[in-house]
C-alpha cells in the first residue's frame, strides 16, 4: 500500500556530512493527509551485519529517538506535505557505511519490529 524510495547516498570522506531523503507514494490513500498515519524509521545493514535500527520519528515529528551509535550526529526530519523522510548524517565515520533503508509503520512505535513497509536501500560509503 505504501511505496518508499530512497535517494542521497554516495562516496563520501570520514567527517562530512549526507542528506538522505525517503519519499512516499501510495495507490490506496486518496487523502491528501494519508503520511500523518504512519511512523517512519531509518536503518542500516553493513556487509555480514543484521540490518540494524538508526533512528525513527512520529507522525507529527513531535517525538524522534536515535541509536546510541548515531545520537548526537545524525538528525530525522519529515515534511508531511511533501511525504517525504530525512535522515541528516553529520560527522561521519567509516563504520557508518551500510545501505541505508527507510521503513513505515501504522504503530506509534518508533523502533523495533514494527515497520512492515520498505524502501529498496541507497547505499552509504564512508571512506576513512
Amino acid at each position: 500500500q505504501v511505496q518508499l524510495v530512497e535517494s542521497g547516498g554516495g562516496l563520501v570522506q570520514a567527517g562530512g556530512s549526507l542528506r538522505l531523503s525517503c519519499a512516499a507514494s501510495s495507490r490506496a490513500f486518496t487523502l491528501d493527509n494519508w503520511f500523518d498515519l504512519y511512523t517512519v524509521g531509518w536503518f542500516r545493514q553493513a556487509p555480514g551485519k543484521e540490518r540494524q535500527f538508526v533512528a525513527g520519528i512520529s507522525r507529527n515529528a513531535g517525538s524522534t529517538y536515535y541509536s546510541h551509535s548515531v545520537a548526537g550526529r545524525f538528525s530525522i526530519s519529515r515534511d508531511n506535505a511533501q511525504q517525504t523522510t530525512y535522515l541528516q548524517m553529520n560527522s561521519l565515520k567509516a563504520e557508518d557505511t551500510a545501505v541505508y533503508y527507510c521503513a513505515a509503520s501504522t504503530s506509534p512505535v518508533l523502533a523495533g519490529d514494527n515497520f512492515n513497509y520498505w524502501g529498496q536501500g541507497t547505499q552509504v560509503t564512508v571512506a576513512s
